[in-house]
């Protein structure tokens, strides 16, 4: 009787011992396994660069080793509209168990998620999205420069050098980005002598013409296209076909537009793999290697590429942070103390850093210059807060 008890007992004790770490398991955050760590992404049907060189890093990792022992493994999902990146964010979440949603495309699509991943506690890391919002929420965050202050580096921009020029403003109506990026452009010619000549593209329309025709009746010199690249490609086209041949600047997002023409300005933040001055940097060395190793195939001219390797950069970096027991809530709250000087796939000088007060990762940027069916970086940085 005796032995028995003592037996029991030891049994019982032995259950006790084991309980913590039993609990530790069920209560690890989704996505978080002994051997893996899940994230997941969302693209537009068709447009998964950004999401290759995002996997591409992510196992250039894995072949060191990974993170506290886990691999990073990445599920891409497709979302070309609002109800289906909505879709896509639930199929992440709950179907596949991720542990964050990193560098989902489409300012459209990140906000259609925003609130339910927020509701859910899922990071929604890196958005790559100018959009103001991204700066504010608790579970989001942005990663390139400001729709607003990339506008205002054009708008100040053109007062510097052009003088009274009149711009012709192209952008859809409704589109978040497009409303940020004139916001800024404004701000940035306030008080010179530039003036903004705006025309709003409703949505489904692709013929262009009349509305590139009222911009040239109405004197404009400088044709700013703030929008997506489907938008630029469109309206250039529209230009071409008018015989117009103003100055031209394009939003970042739209940098990678079909018929781009010679001299055309942007604002950048990467380094742009055709940029011969890039040729014998170790960051571009890097990018090309891993690009050729985990992504076969894949166009190493495509600079988002290059944004998805920066994005996985950071992402590691904060994951370290994390060490062995990571959760989304100190995911977010490392996110929210960045200071990052040393992503050699970003432009020199080119820094990521956060804090509670300020949830602008990267707040520089440098102009670049159309020659040679290339993007070249030209003067010093400019700043976008």
């Amino acid at each position: 009787m005796g032995h028995r008890l003592a037996v029991a007992w030891c049994a019982l004790a032995c259950a006790l011992v084991a309980l913590p770490g039993a609990f530790a398991r069920s209560a690890a955050d989704p996505g978080v396994e002994p051997g893996r760590l899940l994230l997941g992404t969302v693209a537009p049907p068709g447009e998964t660069a950004l999401a290759r060189g995002l996997k591409a890093y992510l196992d250039h990792v894995n072949a060191r080793g990974g993170v506290a022992g886990r691999r990073l493994e990445l599920v891409v999902r497709e979302a070309g509209d609002r109800e289906t990146a909505l879709e896509a964010a639930r199929e992440l979440v709950e179907t596949d168990g991720v542990f964050a949603v990193v560098s989902p495309s489409g300012t459209e699509q990140a906000l259609a998620a925003r609130g339910y991943l927020a509701a859910r506690r899922v990071p929604q890391l890196f958005v790559a999205s100018g959009a103001a919002s991204f700066a504010g929420g608790r579970w989001s965050l942005g990663f390139g420069p400001s729709a607003r202050g990339e506008g205002a580096v054009y708008g100040r921009y053109v007062a510097r050098t052009l003088g009274r020029a009149r711009i012709g403003v192209l952008l859809r109506a409704g589109d978040v980005d497009g409303a940020e990026l004139l916001a800024g452009l404004r701000h940035g010619v306030a008080g010179s002598r530039a003036v903004a000549v705006v025309e709003q593209v409703d949505d489904g329309d692709t013929n262009l013409r009349s509305r590139l025709a009222a911009l040239r009746a109405a004197r404009a010199d400088v044709l700013a296209v703030l929008g997506g690249p489907e938008l630029a490609a469109q309206a250039l086209a529209a230009a071409r076909r008018l015989g117009w041949k103003p100055r031209v600047l394009v939003s970042g997002e739209a940098a990678a537009a079909a018929g781009v023409p010679a001299g055309a300005i942007t604002l950048g933040f990467l380094k742009q793999p055709g940029d011969p001055q890039w040729s014998d940097d170790l960051g571009m060395g890097l990018y090309r290697s891993v690009l050729r190793r985990h992504a076969r195939g894949a166009d190493a001219r495509d600079v988002r590429h290059v944004h998805g390797m920066a994005v996985a950069f950071e992402t590691v970096a904060l994951l370290r942070r994390l060490g062995a027991g990571p959760t989304r809530a100190g995911l977010m709250a490392r996110a929210r103390s960045i200071t990052s000087a040393g992503n050699p796939f970003l432009l020199p000088g080119v820094s990521v850093r956060t804090s509670r007060a300020d949830a602008h990762p990267i707040e520089q940027g440098r102009l670049h210059r159309r020659a040679n069916a290339r993007w070249r970086a030209f003067g010093g940085l400019w700043p976008t807060r």
